[in-house]
């Protein structure tokens, strides 16, 4: 071998590796990603070495100064790979070498590619939960302006995706942002946990040298240091943990693009997606089409795919680093792009659609909606829930059955003729109005949907708060 080609280990072997077995083990195509946190990680290692002694300032500067060039070349394009690059770890120590000179061969000192990989995902992906975090939180923006904006238009709300009661607008959207606020909270705390630098565990058992892993967890602004070598290259849980997190995101993303799904459909008719967040069909001159609710909706079975790809991966490893672990990558790079994909245009899409309220209304203002409103006004009157339940549910049945309106059985049913139960029935029947009635907290009254978006616009701004005072934003690149 050359000494372009030479692979790390090779002073161990006789010979170059096998084609066969670089284009099987080769990860450089996807971990080309990690490139700009390896930089950096591979900076603070240095600087490490040389407040341990074992790197001159000279030595140091000569180094940082090449991977800062090797990280420039690699932002720019520039930098050619060759065939021993199996990844860009590799590439970057090559690099910086040929940069740096002889001194470029210390780069490595008292380092494994076990715990320099693990460094750099680490800081890349606590990057990208910062980036999925704000993004969702963009999307509860768009679904709270879209609440507030929805003033007193209401719409039935479904239970078996039968008509169940009827609900305000805003209470529905308000909904789905709430269950981003808890995927929030999922983020946060996987981005907690997976704030621990390995940096300095080497291969699997730290090093005779007097490296302080402490220095560079500091440098690289890690909120602690691990505790066991052997754990800190072989853990993986911090991947499990974000693709579950992000797969539970992509089903809320998923329920949500159903509904405009449904919504947007002639059969529904409640809102009408912007043409420019809507495709036509290749064919059909009608046709406009939900394909970002869809797609969102498709890929998170995706997402789902991934979390357990890698869970069957994990599964039967033993202690510490296994090869098998390079399959760690490629399925967080895809979670992560989709989502952030599906985030951006699930906000652009309903942010600017149009509903129809009056269609809303309409569907709402079927007067069997009422049926649990009736039977509380005479639960209220002294009835128990029970007899309240079988005496609305006979008149629903008997409207059905007759064809006469809810309204007029009610007004002719013993049940309801004392006077305290018909002045409570007294304009019950008109549109809206039972929404007023309901004044249970966290239900869908008018008042306490008011007071809802309230809380929801101060856990946003919390939310956000906190994802900055995390402080997890920094090591941007065009790579990132």
């Amino acid at each position: 071998m050359n000494a372009e080609s030479k692979a790390l280990w090779h002073g161990r072997f006789d010979g170059g590796p096998a084609a066969a077995l670089m284009a099987f083990t080769a990860s450089l195509p996807f971990d080309v990603r990690l490139a700009t946190h390896d930089v950096e990680g591979s900076k603070a290692h240095v600087r490490g070495l040389a407040k341990a002694g074992l790197l001159t300032d000279d030595e140091k500067s000569t180094i940082v100064h090449a991977l800062e060039q090797t990280g420039q070349e690699i932002e720019a394009g520039q930098l050619v790979f060759v065939d021993s690059d199996e990844d860009i770890h590799t590439a970057i120590e090559r690099r910086v070498t040929e940069l740096a000179g002889a001194v470029g061969g210390k780069l490595h000192t008292g380092r494994s590619r076990n715990d320099q990989v693990a460094t750099a995902f680490r800081l890349w992906l606590r990057h990208q939960l910062a980036a999925v975090t704000a993004e969702t939180i963009e999307l509860q923006r768009t679904l709270l302006g879209a609440a507030e904006a929805a003033g007193t238009t209401y719409l039935p709300g479904y239970t078996h995706m039968q008509r169940a009661q009827p609900v305000p607008l805003a209470h529905h959207l308000g909904a789905h942002a709430w269950a981003l606020a808890r995927d929030i909270d999922r983020l946060l705390d996987a981005g907690d946990r997976l704030d621990v630098s390995p940096l300095g565990a080497g291969a699997l058992a730290g090093s005779s040298l007097p490296l302080d892993p402490a220095v560079t967890a500091a440098d690289l602004g890690f909120g602690a240091v691990f505790d066991n070598s052997l754990d800190a290259t072989s853990d993986r849980d911090f991947v499990a943990e974000t693709l579950f997190v992000i797969a539970l995101l992509g089903v809320h993303l998923s329920r949500l693009g159903e509904e405009w799904v449904l919504w947007s459909s002639s059969e529904f008719g409640f809102v009408a997606i912007d043409d420019g967040y809507a495709t036509g069909s290749s064919m059909m001159p009608q046709k406009k089409n939900p394909d970002i609710a869809e797609l969102t909706r498709g890929k998170s079975g995706r997402l789902i795919g991934n979390l357990t790809g890698l869970l069957a991966t994990l599964k039967g490893l033993p202690l510490s680093y296994n090869r098998d672990l390079q399959e760690d990558k490629e399925p967080v790079f895809d979670s992560v792009d989709q989502v952030r994909l599906a985030l951006v245009a699930m906000s652009g899409m309903i942010g600017t659609s149009t509903f129809d309220a009056e269609r809303m209304a309409e569907a709402a203002d079927d007067q069997t909606a009422l049926a649990t409103d009736l039977a509380e006004i005479l639960v209220a009157g002294g009835l128990p829930f029970r007899d309240a339940h079988a005496v609305v549910g006979g008149l629903v049945k008997s409207s059905i059955e007759s064809g006469r309106p809810l309204s007029e059985l009610v007004a002719e049913d013993a049940a309801f003729a004392e006077s305290d139960i018909a002045a409570a029935i007294d304009g019950l029947f008109e549109p809206g109005a039972a929404l007023a009635r309901r004044q249970s907290p966290g239900g869908a009254g008018t008042g306490p949907v008011a007071e809802q978006l309230q809380r929801l616009a101060e856990r946003i701004d919390a939310d956000a708060a906190r994802l900055e005072a995390a402080g997890w934003s920094g090591h941007r690149s065009a790579l990132s």
